[in-house]
């Protein structure tokens, strides 16, 4: 049988070269999606970049899609939970453009110490202003690697070659990993205040946008170097352009911006700042690199075999669907949950089954989907159900998996116990039906709660006034509270309250209920 592939953004000849040595391949870019859900019923495969949205109407018409590849690492492009309803597999290409990503990063850096474009230029307009452009040796300067995954580890290497000490920050990856790689794993502000230059090798989430803001650049070194080639967002450039312009970071370098292009952004008019067009991945060895990795997947799968980036799997046999898919539900909001709630480098993850859930025939499903709930968040490429467990272990965390008969009073429960290098932190849930399902413990106080939308987390004192101040901040910034549950184990003593809200509660709101007397923590998380 002869399979036929359609490639829907420009991709390097080496992959089409590889895909037509098998199947029929049609190159066909710039469709809009009509015209894609036209078409897109004759094939078996369809191979995107970024250009191509693949949507749910696109899977949908695709009868006879088994394949869809990305070339390039992120997938945001792809309906990947309307794929894996239809059985379809969705890879990509995570490390075909890692070199590429870190040799940028140190051409920035190398550029940003010695001011070599800016002396370029100066040369090319006549003139020859040598002590203008004056520069710093890196050797035996600290680097400040912010996010520790593939890319953060490279530049460690290289960094190390040139004798620069490598600091660290990654909550997901343990002192003992980092130290045999030789880096030493810090806090986020610990960073900050130690680090010469800034490298930052961190997804774009809730929590990393702006983080590199004016409060933060205050702490810094005067005169540190700040690079960015991972996601525009992390850098408030606003922020960064005043403390240039005043001379506390002595230069930037930038890859990718907040929109691009960056047509208003401040940075472009500081010579001081070194700025390059999102050319991270921009190299013929990196694109030819995703290309083939992709083809080879796709024909990999249309001859019954298996991709080795899949981002995506059928979720559960169907004989067990009725059974594990409301654990695995319930184990992926627990996940999520906890990883918000938790403070800290994780060090090691405790699951246990206890009751009817110790019973199931795919705890280690269910597991994985934990961990999925837990590291999607946080990661530049998302975790799933596939490389869960591979992505803790590279990362050093310890797991344990356990069953028990014991189910705490309910007929079925799923705990889960979070170690940091900072605290300890459990979640418990029950599974009482189809459609019903519950977080039933945080921190050993009994809850009863949906797991679904926002909430504020707080242990506080029991006693009157705390929770009354608290809604009333909610209430100045406009944040309804759908419910509220307090969970205690003696009068007096600590106490654990849980509001449900309606909307996200801003930062500066959470501040203020912090400082509210009695309370000892507080946290929202998005469930």
């Amino acid at each position: 049988m002869k399979y036929r592939v359609l490639v829907s953004d420009p991709l390097a000849e080496e992959g089409i070269d590889i895909l037509r040595e098998f199947c029929d391949v049609d190159v066909n870019t710039g469709l809009t999606e009509d015209q894609l859900v036209a078409i897109i019923g004759d094939y078996d495969g369809l191979l995107v970049r970024s250009g191509t949205e693949v949507t749910a109407q696109v899977i949908d018409a695709g009868a006879k899609l088994k394949f869809i590849g990305r070339a390039g690492a992120g997938v945001d492009n792809i309906d990947t939970d309307a794929a894996t309803r239809r059985g379809i597999i969705v890879a990509n290409a995570p490390e075909g453009n890692t070199l590429a990503a870190t040799e940028h990063t140190m051409a920035m850096m190398l550029s940003l110490a010695r001011n070599i474009p800016q002396a370029t230029a100066s040369l090319k307009k006549g003139e020859w202003k040598r002590s203008k452009f004056m520069g710093v040796e890196l050797n035996d300067k600290i680097l400040g690697i912010m996010g520790f995954g593939r890319i953060g580890r490279e530049v460690a290497k290289r960094a190390q070659a040139m004798q620069m000490k490598c600091i660290a920050y990654d909550p997901f990856i343990t002192q003992e990993r980092a130290a045999s790689l030789g880096v030493e794993m810090v806090p986020l502000d610990e960073l900050f205040r130690r680090a010469d230059v800034i490298t930052v090798h961190t997804p774009l989430i809730k929590e990393t946008r702006h983080v590199i803001n004016a409060e933060t650049i205050a702490t810094m070194r005067d005169g540190v170097r700040l690079i960015n080639c991972a996601r525009g967002g992390i850098i408030d450039e606003k922020a960064l352009a005043d403390a240039v312009a005043s001379g506390k970071v002595a230069g930037a370098a930038l890859d990718v911006f907040e929109n691009e292009p960056p047509t208003d952004s401040p940075l472009l008019g500081l010579d001081k700042v070194i700025v390059t067009p999102h050319l991270g991945a921009s190299t013929v060895e990196a694109q030819k690199n995703v290309a083939v990795s992709v083809a080879n997947q796709c024909i990999s799968v249309l001859s019954g075999g298996s991709a080795k980036y899949v981002v995506n799997a059928p979720m559960i046999p169907a004989e067990q669907q009725a059974l594990v898919e409301p654990y695995a539900m319930l184990a992926q909001k627990m996940g999520s949950l906890l990883i918000q709630l938790v403070e800290g480098r994780l060090e090691s993850l405790e699951i246990t089954y206890g009751g009817e859930a110790a019973g199931l025939p795919n705890t280690k499903f269910v597991t994985r989907v934990i961990l999925k709930g837990m590291l999607d968040p946080i990661l530049q490429v998302p975790a799933n159900i596939v490389n869960a467990e591979f992505v803790a272990k590279e990362r050093g965390i310890r797991m344990s998996e356990t069953t028990t008969e014991e189910a705490q009073g309910f007929k079925n429960i799923i705990t889960i116990t979070a170690k940091t290098d900072r605290m300890t932190e459990t979640v418990s849930g029950s599974v009482s039906g189809p459609n019903r399902a519950r977080i039933v413990s945080i921190g050993g106080y009994m809850t009863d709660l949906t797991p679904t939308g926002h909430v504020v987390i707080s242990r506080h004192t029991d006693k009157p006034g705390v929770i009354g101040k608290a809604a009333t901040i909610l209430g100045s910034v406009n944040v309804n509270i759908a419910g509220m549950q307090v969970g205690r184990n003696k009068p007096g003593e600590e106490a654990l309250m849980v509001l449900t809200v309606d909307s996200a509660v801003p930062a500066d709101a959470m501040d203020e209920i912090k400082k509210i007397d009695g309370i000892h923590t507080a946290k929202h998380a998005e469930i």
